[in-house]
């Protein structure tokens, strides 16, 4: 039925390339022009195509032009000219695509075409590789096209300091690893100032290996951990504290908002049992959280109700069907008050600061393309998570390396024996062998057996990146033996060495079959490169992990009732087959699970780019008091709606626990009396509130003038966004690895991880927002009030440049021809008290 497709309407590969084809002819009639042009006017030719676009030009409508022109630096920089099909990868790269193009047929000089072209933009194109030494390598020779034609090149590396970071990012192209650019972006969404921030926004990334990238690291996210770990003591000692408390005394109890607030009388209590001045100062949010979680824990949370004590563990339990809601822990440290309070050990909170996927980093940039030698096999994959589409480009030359049918054995022994003496007997003639193994062990026993047959060789095993591709360079040499892990070296071109090509050229061996059919083409792609003569041969045992998932069984007792020898070998295209058939169905469950890590994950992210877009929204407007103000307006909504219901006439609602709350968040003690409100609709009474505490704002923003007041409203609301999203990511983690028991009560998990997910966020926003409220209206702004990194509780300065200046607030109490309190070493009266 496909064949009968393909002969009406064509193959859709063969269609595009063709294509592609017909631009390459158009390329190579633009040589001729392009040839006399003397250095100066051929790196004059970017100032052109860059006025070209502002001109309102395409980069479609440059590409040939670009094309031509990135092909004549090449030669005239490196010596090498692009053939016709690696201009057909560059259109592939272009479109957003991916290209497969065989080892050997230089993917690296490919991407400088698309590079260049979108780099004329000047948004940065990123090139991401699997490594550093690659990323090295490859900025460093590929990088010497684009200076010529007067564009900068930048290198990202993890030990790079910040400036040098920012300096990489802002070059028209830059080259680091997936995991570089990845950690780059979480840490661009934890920085405190906007100066510290390096990257810009994702515009294009040319990821080489990119099955690597987007497929087999694809189930483990980038994490960023730091010291965010607090000390459980705090949370016994705030229980202690809590404990000795009276209701109605020193804290008020809110039933109907599940809310806590000290009396004055409470806080004088705490600011003498622990030893402050000011419950309120910045200096003390965290020993006020603890005491309100503590609070909280005491005077809402109710053992048996809200929560079982099961196995020395807190259970939530669900509100609405009664059920425990296994895997789930209450956020923001409530779930360490209950432990305090039940006397059970108390779980240190996470230390999870930012965390993302591959794919959601990746499906980030406008425009993404990559190039392999194996992407066919997951072409799936790659168009339903990723967009992309996998071309497959034709060889420069013909392909003849022989593949040969595979070879089982009984057992591993006799495996490793008959690969040792294959090894002998090509090493023998002089013929280069190339030996993959799955695993480290596997290449270590190989080695021993080597060694004792006096068989001179080396050992990869994918540790040492740059050691690696020089060795796995030298492998095609006359009389080599290399012996690598699957992975060991890859990115890194094998040349046959003179006489080789006459001997059959290049030997590769497998000692056993990856569960991803990619991984082998991989390692068969190292021979037969452009043309080279080449072969490649797979050694199996029915005792190799793959074989024994799949039915090894049944031919071990075929061999048996034939009577095979321990040593004897099976030669069959039936075995390779069923090899190739599991290997296709492992793949599936694979693609499987990848994809449900990203639905899981795409809940998560779609709350990292509110939280994100918000952070940097405060980072860098100059002024966010609209900002502030805005959280302040819905708290005060929710509390006047929680307590003034529709079901109730007016004469019912409960005015005290509104003028209680009000006092106690944002306003005086007794600034809202019940006068004020009684009688009032809800909207009037929201007003009322509103325009309180507008009137106080104003009063603390004079007393503090307003310059000290925008600093210090980013404090606060960097503070709450960063603390409280660093508890939401630990308690969603927490709610990931419990809800798949929901499986058992007959739910979908990932549908109630995202309802759950849904909740906890909006329960976090509304936290933000009050605690927001608290600080602005209520705390004492200090001197010397810095922006403070929540994870490490110190002060983050920009990498050792000049940090925005801090607010300075001056108690009364200071002599004029005292030290001015701010450091500065001036007497007050020549400082701050101008």
């Amino acid at each position: 039925m496909l064949g009968l497709v393909k002969k009406i309407f064509g193959d859709s590969n063969e269609r595009e390339i063709k294509r592609y084809l017909k631009a390459v002819e158009r390329i190579n009639e633009l040589e001729s022009s392009v040839e006399p042009l003397s250095d100066d006017e051929l790196r004059g030719k970017t100032a052109e195509f860059r006025g070209r676009l502002e001109n309102g030009e395409e980069l479609d409508d440059l590409l040939e032009e670009a094309f031509a022109v990135v092909r004549e630096a090449s030669k005239r920089v490196l010596g090498k000219r692009h053939y016709d099909v690696q201009l057909v990868g560059g259109m592939v790269l272009h479109e957003g695509r991916i290209a497969e193009m065989r080892t050997g047929e230089g993917k690296t000089l490919v991407g400088t075409l698309p590079v260049y072209l979108n780099a004329l933009t000047g948004k940065g194109v990123h090139v991401v590789t699997v490594n550093d030494y690659l990323a090295q390598r490859d900025s460093a020779e590929m990088g010497q096209i684009y200076s010529f034609l007067g564009m900068t090149v930048g290198l990202n590396l993890p030990q790079m300091v910040h400036h040098e970071k920012q300096q990489a990012y802002a070059c028209d192209i830059t080259y680091g690893t997936n995991n570089e650019f990845g950690f780059d972006y979480l840490r661009d969404n934890m920085v405190l100032y906007k100066e510290q921030m390096v990257q810009r926004p994702l515009y294009y990334a040319v990821i080489d290996e990119v099955d690597s990238v987007l497929v087999d690291e694809a189930r483990t996210p980038l994490i960023i951990s730091g010291q965010a770990a607090k000390s459980t003591e705090l949370y016994y000692a705030a229980d202690r504290f809590v404990s000795r408390l009276k209701e109605e005394e020193d804290y008020t109890v809110d039933i109907k908002v599940r809310s806590v607030a000290l009396t004055e009388a409470g806080v004088a209590k705490a600011e003498q049992a622990f030893g402050v001045e000011n419950l309120f100062d910045h200096s003390n949010v965290t020993l006020n959280h603890h005491i309100q979680q503590a609070l909280k824990a005491h005077a809402i949370m109710k053992r048996d109700v809200d929560y079982v004590v099961q196995d020395g563990e807190i259970m939530i339990v669900d509100e609405f069907t009664g059920r425990l809601m296994t895997g789930r822990r209450y956020s923001e440290g409530l779930h360490q008050a209950i432990e305090a309070k039940e006397q059970l050990e108390v779980q240190n909170e996470s230390m999870t600061l930012a965390t993302i996927t591959f794919q959601n980093y990746f499906r980030m940039y406008r425009k993404l393309a990559g190039m392999t030698g194996t992407a066919k096999t997951e072409e799936e994959e790659f168009k339903k998570i990723y967009g992309l589409e996998v071309i497959t480009v034709p060889t420069n030359k013909p392909m003849i390396r022989i593949d040969m049918p595979d070879v089982v054995y009984k057992s591993v022994g006799s495996k490793f024996r008959a690969v040792v003496n294959e090894i002998a007997e090509r090493h023998a003639k002089g013929q280069p062998v190339l030996v993959g193994t799955v695993s480290i062990e596997n290449s270590e026993r190989l080695s021993s057996m080597l060694k004792q047959k006096g068989i001179k060789h080396k050992v990869l095993n994918a540790k040492y990146h740059r050691e690696e591709a020089e060795i796995i360079a030298q492998a095609g040499q006359h009389g080599a033996v290399t012996i690598a892990t699957n992975m060991a070296g890859r990115g890194t071109d094998i040349m046959l060495g003179p006489g080789v090509a006459e001997l059959g050229g290049l030997h590769i061996i497998g000692t056993e079959r990856h569960e991803s059919r990619r991984i082998d083409n991989q390692l068969r792609g190292r021979a037969g490169r452009q043309g080279d003569p080449g072969s490649s041969q797979f050694y199996l045992s029915l005792e190799d992990e793959l074989m024994r998932r799949f039915g090894a069984e049944n031919i071990m007792g075929m061999m048996d009732r034939l009577g095979f020898e321990e040593d004897q070998p099976i030669e069959s295209k039936l075995i390779t087959r069923a090899i190739e058939s599991a290997q296709k169905r492992v793949e599936g469950n694979n693609f499987d699970v990848r994809k449900v890590v990203l639905q899981y994950d795409d809940v998560m992210n779609q709350q990292r780019e509110i939280i994100y877009k918000q952070r940097r929204e405060v980072i860098e407007s100059e002024n966010i008091k609209e900002i502030s103000l805005g959280m302040i307006k819905p708290v005060i909504e929710r509390i006047v709606e929680a307590h003034c219901p529709d079901d109730l006439v007016p004469e019912e609602w409960d005015l005290q626990a509104i003028i209680d709350y009000a006092n106690g968040t944002f306003l005086h003690e007794g600034q809202l009396t019940s006068e004020e409100i009684w009688g009032k609709e809800k909207e009037e009474i929201v007003e009322h509130i509103w325009q309180l505490v507008l009137r106080l704002y104003e009063e603390r923003e004079a007393a503090i003038s307003p310059e000290f007041m925008r600093e210090f409203e980013k404090v606060v609301v960097l503070r709450a966004v960063d603390s409280k999203w660093m508890d939401h990511i630990d308690a969603m983690d927490h709610l990931r690895q419990g809800i798949h028991l929901r499986a058992y009560g007959g739910t979908d998990p990932l549908r109630e991880y995202q309802f759950e997910g849904f909740e906890m966020f909006n329960a976090m926003i509304q936290s933000i927002q009050e605690e927001v409220a608290t600080y602005i209206m209520k705390a004492h702004v200090e001197m010397n009030l810095e922006r403070q990194a929540v994870a490490e509780g110190q002060a983050v300065d920009s990498s050792g440049e000049a940090m925005p200046k801090k607010p300075v607030l001056v108690p009364d109490k200071i002599g004029r021809n005292d030290d001015c309190p701010c450091g500065s070493g001036l007497k007050f009266k020549n400082c701050h008290g101008k």
